[in-house]
């Protein structure tokens, strides 16, 4: 884990450094096509060990739709059109490498969920609060159209809680249990790159 905790710490860095003229530029289209409101989002998230952080997002949705929900289906309606562009290219995630700088987020590693979802965690499942969240990773990867999964099913709330949060707790604790830096890295290429990749003896 030292080898992951220095790629973080480098990595993040120079992504703020390197991608600061496309942070100035999102920021910019933020103000100018969806004012009266805040350019970056945030949210208290569940992290590592159960403690509570600040997640730093471009803002996606307009001022009334944030909430504390975490149901994809149920944020889609209130997601503005240049919001849905920042959504499908991943760039509204971007100012999560400051995150990822002060140590709150890895860059692969279980998404960070709103508080409630990790106190139902019972047993060994509980173990998965071992992690830092990320900014990617398998449970991502295999749910990277859960907004289209969601609307196709008359309940996306109790599939969310039923079908697909456990599912994401059983590949997030196989992450845990066999943790690869190598597969890290592969998790950071599919994603940027839109890639499928064989993990926990399934296609993400």
């Amino acid at each position: 884990m030292l080898l992951k905790w220095i790629f973080d710490k480098i990595m993040s860095l120079l992504g703020l450094i390197l991608l600061s003229p496309v942070l100035l530029g999102v920021a910019v289209l933020i103000r100018r096509k969806m004012p009266g409101g805040p350019v970056i989002f945030r949210q208290k998230r569940v992290g590592q060990h159960g403690r509570l952080f600040t997640v730093y997002k471009f803002r996606s949705m307009t001022v009334a739709g944030e909430g504390q929900t975490s149901i994809a289906a149920a944020e889609e309606a209130r997601v503005t059109p240049l919001g849905e562009k920042l959504r499908r290219y991943k760039l509204d995630e971007l100012p999560e490498l400051w995150n990822v700088l002060k140590g709150d987020m890895s860059f692969v590693g279980p998404r960070p969920d709103v508080p409630g979802y990790a106190d139902k965690l019972q047993g060994d499942d509980r173990e998965m609060l071992r992690l830092k969240p990320g900014i990617t990773g398998p449970a991502s990867l295999k749910y990277r159209d859960e907004e289209y999964i969601l609307a196709q099913v008359d309940n996306p709330q109790q599939y969310n809680d039923e079908v697909i949060y456990p599912d994401k707790v059983r590949l997030n604790l196989y992450y845990l249990r066999h943790y690869s830096f190598t597969k890290d890295i592969k998790m950071i290429v599919c994603t940027v790159l839109g890639k499928k990749m064989e993990y926990a003896g399934e296609m993400i």
